[in-house]
């Protein structure tokens, strides 16, 4: 099928030989391409909007053919949420607490830990109403009530955010697990020492606990001393090491204590060289031991994984290493090994290999997926296959029957070996009857939300079943046969109902209607021509309307579409005649006409046929181009002279008075028959004849403006006469060095003296200055801001000084608000002479008390400032001789040989507002300005070419954005992507001093805005994974601090 707009051009060819009041039904027809062939399936690719009777490509190819009914709906079998038969539930993610997760397995499975937290008090649960949620408070009451549903619920997986939530831990922050487990331990063992059962009071030491003496001997007089300590676990130290047994022998190796270690002999009282080792006393029943990958890098201040592989058994005798063989049996065998991926210490995954008790079967705790090993063996897998950070890749060493191998291992749990009991009492757990009542009620909430699923499945598969025979029903009799009845259906509804992820709405066709309540003909690529039986049926289920039929097509919007179309084509012929008749030789009479309006008539012409076309569409639009634009829909070329294009015909050349204008390069003076034309389109367009005279207002306020303009050039000629010293910037009096001859020096702002200069150089372009304005150098009770000390150290950047002649000239010039004044008072005396200065008005000392404490609290509070990072080698900067960075600033070069800073007291920020109107200046910004010069301001040189106050970046400087509440740390971070250089690697330094707290805040640092912080960078460390974690910790870290592990 043609595109649709060939297909719309098509539609009105007829025009251009029928007048609108020749129109037939047939033409009609024509516009509204009622006999435009319907596209075929499989030949037209997409739909046709030109045709309206294109039924392809609409939604219908999803519905024609056989469709599998799992379509209908989104919803997943609720089944896939069941616990499998033989499987142990998981444990719900909530973010990064898979820590968590694991060690909740680990004691899950420990069945004497499960069977006596099942014995503890819990009136709570045993009064609870099953008409609401239980909520557990305390840890014994969370771990009875998790630990229930993880024997029985039906669920794949439960959710442990309760637990998670009475701990107050932060479910985005992934934790040191080793620490978790150990306060969890503690928190846990206190919890239990306050039951009122014995047997439960003491739980945690009699699972986990164990005993080793510490035993130190003098090897001066040989005196023994032995230090009893419980341990929970034993933190065996891997590097260097390949097999468990290495790491526990070393962990019982005898340690010398010389040098500054020496031990205090209570026996010589006096530090003696002595050796001291760990003896294991008594084992637990649980051995709970600590592979120490996660160690403190002393180099890079970060905490570092160990990659390396340990060989460990799956029975271990650990009677070699008790110093005193007991009648206890001390076989272990290897009940859970907990497994960290990833190769940093502050990111990866953590999950569980637990062998069940019962059985003897091991199975993967991996969050929610709970994967059971085949032949009852531990299967460490894929968990071992993390990728390096050396250029070279370790081998995994070959283990022996009865061992495993893991780079990945950090804790081991070992239960002691037990004979073979029938006792089913040992080895059974059950659940309480008061959990078990919790348990089924949490099950039947699963039931009945499993049956909702299986509902709502059911309910979308029989409404998709019902719309599948629905559309092919109606689709067969879409089509409209020719010279058959037929109405239109909206295309958008169409799509809508054939989605079926859309609720299908009644049929609203109000917004294709015209202004006489038919069918609009510009509407037709946005409808489609349907049998009278398809829209009958389409009516009668989904309603709507107002039904549009073959009566509802506008004679009254074809007729008015033909004559704009007419119009539109003799346009381009007078066109071109207007053209030709503009290039002949000017006439002396005829009509004045705007230039820019006679550059863009065509364009203002076409709009307004536009404009009375778009009334048939209920248009806003204005007439003779008064309003938006409308676009060109016809295809014809009006863009010439758009770029000044004038909004209504020769209104151009009208002046405010409503006269003709005098600006006479703006208008053309064009003969009466090119007026005559431009009257055809333009009736009610302002005319004036060639014998019109221009506004006489517009005259006398020309040559008004032109003798002002005159005044200004001889004040600023007398001015500039009288003041040549002070406006050529010549003999300027400074403070440093006193001038002779004179005892006093008058002060004006700066900002007056900049405003006067502008006057005198462009008089006709600046407003003249009449007032000195001194009141901006003065505080609210009239006193001066400045001392003679402060001016000449930095603070008189916004002053000029004057000579008592340039005064004198100055008060009978302008308006002078306040005089200020500093005096110059010599004392002699027979031993020594001294120098006062003085100002009048006096110094007000509270006004300048509290300017100087909000410029120090501005130095030490802010947002958003910029600091300057230098990196120096070997201390000395990288840029030599302090060049300036080429591309520092587009403006430099400018910036020298720009006269003395524009300082507008409506913009400069150095100046604002008061209440009664007057321009009073801030008095915060700091300068690091020499003294004060000849004009009261440290910005000139010599030769009169102002040097830049801008901060000037050096080759190996950039610029960083930061906070006063910033830590040292964040910063480090910041110059880490901006140098590439590691936060440990970073000197950093303000004048020599050097900045190492990374905690404190760059405000109690000294650090303050525009100030330059020297980096010095050390070596870069060839340990890319701390790179990596230095990338990972951006703050200090805070572990379990705030959580109920620590009581908060």
């Amino acid at each position: 099928m043609a595109p649709r707009v060939k297909l719309e051009k098509a539609a009105w060819l007829w025009v251009e030989s029928v007048k609108p009041e020749d129109i037939k039904q047939e033409h009609i027809e024509l516009a509204y391409r009622i006999n435009i062939p319907a596209c075929k399936r499989g030949i037209c690719r997409r739909n046709c909007k030109g045709n309206p009777n294109c039924l392809v490509g609409i939604g219908e190819q999803v519905w024609l053919g056989e469709i599998d009914e799992n379509t209908f709906h989104n919803i997943d079998d609720p089944n896939s949420e069941r616990r499998e038969k033989n499987i142990f539930v998981g444990l719900t993610n909530l973010g990064a607490t898979c820590y968590v997760n694991t060690f909740l397995q680990v004691w899950f499975h420990n069945l004497e830990l499960r069977r006596s937290l099942y014995k503890c008090q819990n009136s709570r649960a045993q009064e609870h109403n099953i008409d609401s949620d239980y909520e557990p408070q305390s840890i014994c009451e969370h771990l009875q009530y998790l630990f229930a549903l993880l024997q029985n619920s039906n669920r794949k997986y439960i959710d442990p955010s309760g637990l998670v939530k009475a701990l107050g831990l932060d479910t985005g922050q992934q934790q040191d697990a080793q620490e978790f487990s150990n306060l969890f331990l503690s928190l846990l063992e206190e919890t239990l020492s306050k039951e009122k059962n014995p047997n439960l009071q003491n739980l945690i030491q009699q699972q986990f606990c164990g005993q080793f003496f510490y035993v130190t001997i003098c090897n001066q007089c040989g005196r023994s001393s032995t230090l009893p300590s419980r341990f929970y676990e034993l933190e065996l130290n891997i590097q260097g090491h390949k097999n468990l047994t290495e790491c526990i022998t070393e962990f019982l190796k005898e340690e010398k204590l010389d040098g500054e270690n020496r031990y205090f002999c209570e026996n010589c009282q006096s530090k003696q060289n002595a050796t001291r080792r760990i003896r294991l006393h008594s084992l637990p029943p649980t051995l709970n031991l600590q592979l120490m990958r996660f160690v403190f890098d002393r180099q890079t201040g970060l905490k570092k994984k160990l990659n390396t592989f340990i060989n460990f058994p799956e029975q271990l005798d650990m009677e070699p290493f008790l110093e005193r063989k007991l009648d206890q049996k001390c076989v272990y065998e290897l009940s859970a090994v907990l497994i960290h991926r990833g190769i940093s210490a502050y990111s990866g995954h953590y999950i569980a290999h637990v062998k069940d008790a019962l059985t003897g079967d091991w199975y993967k705790f991996n969050d929610e997926e709970i994967e059971k090993m085949e032949g009852k063996k531990l299967q460490l897998g894929i968990e071992e296959d993390i990728a390096e950070t050396g250029k070279t890749q370790s081998r995994k060493p070959k283990c022996s029957k009865g061992y495993h191998c893991s780079r990945n291992a950090y804790m081991l749990v070992y239960k002691l070996q037990e004979e073979e009991s029938s006792d089913s009492l040992r080895t059974n757990v059950e659940v309480p009857s008061f959990l078990q009542k919790l348990v089924d009620q949490d099950n039947h909430k699963f039931e009945e939300w499993c049956m909702e699923m299986a509902n709502m499945r059911k309910l979308s598969v029989d409404k998709g079943r019902a719309k599948h025979e629905e559309v092919k029903e109606l689709y067969d009799l879409l089509p409209a046969k020719d010279g058959e009845p037929y109405e239109f259906i909206p295309l958008d509804w169409l799509k809508k109902w054939l989605d079926d992820s859309t609720a299908t709405k009644e049929i609203d066709s109000s917004i294709f209607l015209c202004s006489h309540g038919k069918l609009h003909p510009d509407k037709m690529g946005e409808i489609k021509r349907v049998s009278l039986q398809a829209a009958k049926l389409l009516y009668e289920r989904y309603g709507g309307g107002p039904r549009l039929d073959g009566s509802s097509l506008c004679r009254d919007c074809v007729s008015e579409r033909c004559r704009v179309l007419r119009l539109k084509k003799q346009l381009d012929e007078d066109y071109k005649e207007i053209s030709n008749l503009v290039k002949r030789m000017p006439s002396s009479e005829g009509y004045w006409v705007g230039k820019a309006s006679l550059r863009s008539w065509r364009q203002l012409a076409l709009e307004q046929l536009e404009e009375d076309d778009d009334e048939s569409r209920h248009s806003n639009g204005q007439t003779n181009g008064q309003g938006p634009h409308t676009n060109n829909k016809f295809g014809l070329d009006v863009s010439g002279g758009a770029e000044d294009e004038t909004e209504t015909f020769n209104e151009d050349i009208i002046c405010n008075h409503g006269g003709l204008s005098i600006l006479e390069a703006e208008r053309k003076l064009v003969s009466t028959e090119v007026w005559t034309k431009l009257r055809e389109y333009f009736p009610k367009a302002p005319e004036f004849p060639h014998i019109q005279e221009p506004c006489r207002q517009c005259l006398t306020l020309e040559q008004e403006e032109k003798d002002n303009e005159a005044v200004s050039k001889m004040m600023a000629l007398d001015q500039k006469n009288q003041l040549l010293n002070l406006f050529h910037e010549k003999n300027r009096p400074t403070l440093i060095k006193w001038p002779q001859g004179t005892d006093r020096l008058y002060i004006v702002p700066l900002f007056f003296v900049e405003e006067w200069r502008k006057f005198i150089r462009r008089p006709t372009k600046s407003s003249p200055v009449s007032n000195v304005g001194n009141s901006l150098l003065l505080c609210p009770h009239g006193g001066f801001m400045f001392t003679y000390d402060s001016l000449i150290n930095g603070e008189a950047q916004h002053i000029a000084l004057l000579w008592p002649n340039e005064w004198e000239v100055i008060s009978r010039l302008f308006i002078v608000d306040k005089p200020i004044v500093i005096h110059c008072v010599r004392q002699t005396t027979p031993d020594s002479s001294t120098t006062l200065y003085t100002t009048q008005p006096d110094l007000c000392w509270e006004c300048r008390e509290s300017f100087l404490f909000q410029q120090q609290r501005d130095l030490r509070e802010y947002t958003q400032a910029t600091v300057y990072i230098r990196k120096v080698i070997e201390d000395k900067m990288t840029a030599k001789d302090g060049t300036p960075e080429l591309n520092a600033c587009s403006s430099e070069a400018e910036e020298e040989r720009e006269e003395l800073p524009k300082v507008d007291g409506d913009k400069d920020p150095d100046f604002s507002q008061s209440q009664d109107g007057a321009k009073r200046m801030k008095l915060n910004d700091s300068c690091e300005a020499s003294a004060a010069t000849t004009s009261g301001t440290s910005m000139i040189k010599s030769g009169g070419i102002r040097r830049s106050t801008r901060h000037r970046k050096l080759r190996g400087e950039k610029a960083l954005i930061v906070s006063a509440n910033q830590t040292l740390k964040e910063l480090k971070i910041q110059i880490m992507h901006a140098f590439s250089v590691a936060p440990f690697d970073q000197n950093l330094s303000i004048d020599g001093k050097g900045l190492t707290d990374d905690s404190a805040t760059l405000g109690s640092l000294g650090v303050i805005p525009e100030c330059i912080i020297c980096l010095k960078a050390d070596e870069p460390v060839t340990d890319y994974a701390a790179m990596d974690d230095a990338y990972q910790v951006r703050m200090p870290e805070e572990g379990f601090k705030g959580t109920g592990l620590l009581g908060h």
